[in-house]
């Protein structure tokens, strides 16, 4: 079998038939690779090597060709993202007001370094080099919340009380 040809549907019998609709739309051109790509990505979480030999098949490309194109771009990515997530901005202004103190708290607290994600897959911690807000610097964004003036104190509070709202598997914990 040629190499864009295999893995055309994936082993356990998940055929991503939810892609489907993509594919027909872009009349299943290696043109619009990249769009596909996207896409696949945000029906799915993230491109798996299933997905991305999918597409290959689909697209008739060699795998090469699309895993090289997906990894070329910094937006895909290619493991599950975390259920949280952490991201410090190391902007000048945020720098100055003091981000450092704040990623060095966070990833003595969350047990992981900047870039990564925790073992379990609960949360990743990440900076971004400007989010625009000087004004309000430092600011930490948790799970898309924009949290500005942030001091080590309230952003290690903020992640405190997110772990509190999970039980032991990242589930609701019941209410009495």
């Amino acid at each position: 079998m040629s190499e864009h040809l295999a893995g055309a549907a994936a082993p356990g019998g998940q055929a991503f038939e939810a892609l489907e609709p993509i594919l027909r739309r872009y009349h299943r051109s290696p043109d619009s690779l990249i769009e596909i790509l996207n896409q696949s990505q945000e029906l799915y979480g993230h491109l798996s090597d299933d997905l991305l030999r999918h597409v290959a098949g689909s697209l008739e490309l060699p795998l090469s060709r699309v895993h090289g194109t997906a990894s070329f771009y910094h937006l895909f990515r290619f493991r599950p993202p975390a259920r949280h997530s952490c991201v410090v901005c190391n902007g000048t202004a945020c720098e100055v007001k003091g981000a450092a103190p704040l990623i060095e708290a966070l990833e003595q607290e969350l047990r992981i370094g900047l870039g990564a994600c925790s073992a379990d897959g609960w949360v990743s911690l990440g900076s971004v080099r400007c989010l625009g807000t000087c004004s309000a610097a430092p600011v930490v964004v948790i799970d898309g919340a924009v949290r500005k003036h942030q001091t080590v104190s309230s952003v290690l509070a903020a992640m405190r009380e997110l772990d509190a709202e999970h039980g032991p598997e990242g589930e609701a914990e019941p209410q009495p």
